[in-house]
C-alpha cells in the first residue's frame, strides 16, 4: 500500500499528527465514493442500478448528508488503527532484521500486513458502526452517532456483534499483501530506474497501483465481511443486505448462486474511482502538513516552500537540532558577558 515517506527531521508526534490529518481530510472528501461502495457490497436497493444511479437515489432519499453517513466512525478509527500499526509493525520489522539492519521486501510486506490485522482487530467495532451508520436511512435512523451505534449493537447482539466478519479481514490480507508485493517487485521494470530514484509523483503513482491490484484482489472478502456487518435480525430487511446467510461461507455460497460470481466485485467502479484521489490528497495534506512543523523545528524558512533555513543541518533531528540552537545560544550570551566584563 502507499504510505507516506518517513522524515527524520519530524517527532514521532508530529509524523503521528500529520498522517492522521491527512487521512482524515482525504477520508472526508472521498466519503460519497465510500458510501456508494459499501452500499453496493451489502446489496441495498441503492445500488441495483448501478454506479451513477446511485448517487442520485441516495440524494433523493436521503439528502447531501447521505453521503458523509459513517465518515466519523470512519476518521476516528484513523488514529488508533495508525498507532497500533506503527508500533506493531516496528515490533516485527524488528525481529525479522538482519545482523546489519536489512529486511527483504517480501518480509517487510508480510509485517505491514500482519501489523494492519493487528490494528484493525484493536479498531474494528469503529469499522461496524461505519457500516451500520452508512446502510441506514439518515432520515430515519436506527442509529443516533456512533456512541449510539457501538452501545445498542452491544446491548441488542452482543460482544460478538461487534467483530463479526473480522475473520475475512485476517483471509484478505493474504491476497492483499500478494497484490502488492506483486506489484512492489515490478516497479524497477516499469519506471526502468531503481526505487531509490523514484519522484514523489512516481510514488504516488506505484501506491494507487499497488492499491488498485491489491484491493480488486481482495475485494470479495471485503464484500462479504460488509454484508455480515450489517445483517441483523433487529434492523429493517436485515439491514438491507441481498442474501440471507448463517455465516461466512454459506454468504459466499449465496452470494454466488443468487447473484453470480462477479457479485463479489459490486461497488469496486466506486472503489477504483477513489484510489487515486484518495492517495493524491493524502500525499498533498501529508506534505502540508510536513512543510508546517518543519517550518517550526526551523529546517525551512517558510512553511509555503521548501526552501531550506541557510545553515543548517538537514542531517540533524529535531531533538539535536534544539540542542545545537541552546548550546550556540549559551555560548553567545556567555561571549556577551565576557564582553561587558571586560568592559566594565
Amino acid at each position: 500500500m502507499a504510505t507516506v515517506k518517513k522524515d527524520d527531521r519530524l517527532t514521532r508526534s508530529q509524523s503521528f499528527v500529520c498522517v492522521g490529518f491527512a487521512g482524515f481530510f482525504s477520508k472526508t472528501v472521498t466519503s460519497p465514493l465510500e458510501v456508494v461502495k459499501i452500499k453496493s457490497q451489502v446489496g441495498t436497493f441503492h445500488s441495483k442500478r448501478g454506479f451513477w444511479q446511485s448517487f442520485l437515489i441516495i440524494y433523493q432519499n436521503e439528502g447531501l448528508r447521505g453521503f458523509w453517513k459513517g465518515n466519523l466512525a470512519s476518521c476516528l478509527r484513523l488514529f488508533p488503527y495508525n498507532a497500533v500499526h506503527l508500533a506493531t509493525y516496528r515490533k516485527i520489522v524488528h525481529l525479522h532484521m538482519d545482523e546489519l539492519g536489512f529486511i527483504s521486501q517480501w518480509r517487510a510486506i508480510f509485517a505491514g500486513g500482519l501489523a494492519g490485522v493487528v490494528a484493525a482487530l484493536a479498531t474494528y467495532p469503529l469499522e461496524v458502526a461505519e457500516t451500520r451508520l452508512i446502510i441506514q436511512n439518515c432520515r430515519q435512523p436506527t442509529y443516533i452517532g456512533v456512541a449510539h451505534s457501538l452501545s445498542k449493537i452491544y446491548k441488542n447482539e452482543g460482544l460478538l456483534a461487534l467483530y463479526r466478519g473480522f475473520s475475512l479481514t485476517v483471509l484478505g490480507a493474504v491476497p492483499f499483501s500478494v497484490g502488492c508485493y506483486a506489484v512492489y517487485m515490478n516497479l524497477d521494470k516499469l519506471w526502468q530506474e531503481p526505487p531509490v530514484r523514484f519522484t514523489p509523483l512516481q510514488n504516488l503513482i506505484n501506491g494507487c497501483l499497488a492499491a488498485g491490484v491489491a484491493q480488486t484482489l481482495s475485494y470479495p472478502f471485503e464484500t462479504v465481511k460488509r454484508k455480515m456487518q450489517a445483517q441483523s435480525a433487529r434492523l429493517p430487511h436485515f439491514g438491507g443486505v441481498d442474501v440471507h446467510f448463517t455465516g461466512m461461507i454459506d454468504c459466499f455460497i449465496q452470494v454466488i448462486k443468487h447473484n453470480g460470481v462477479l457479485s463479489l466485485w459490486n461497488g469496486l467502479t466506486a472503489n477504483t474511482i477513489k484510489i487515486v484521489p484518495y492517495f493524491g490528497l493524502l500525499f498533498t495534506c501529508f506534505e502540508m502538513c510536513k512543510q508546517v512543523c518543519l517550518y517550526r523545528n526551523g529546517y525551512i524558512i517558510s512553511p509555503l516552500s521548501y526552501k531550506l533555513t541557510p545553515g543548517v543541518d538537514q542531517s540533524l533531528g529535531p531533538n539535536e537540532l534544539e540542542e545545537v540552537k541552546r548550546h550556540l545560544k549559551n555560548r553567545n550570551f556567555g561571549s556577551g558577558d565576557s564582553s561587558l566584563r571586560n568592559r566594565w
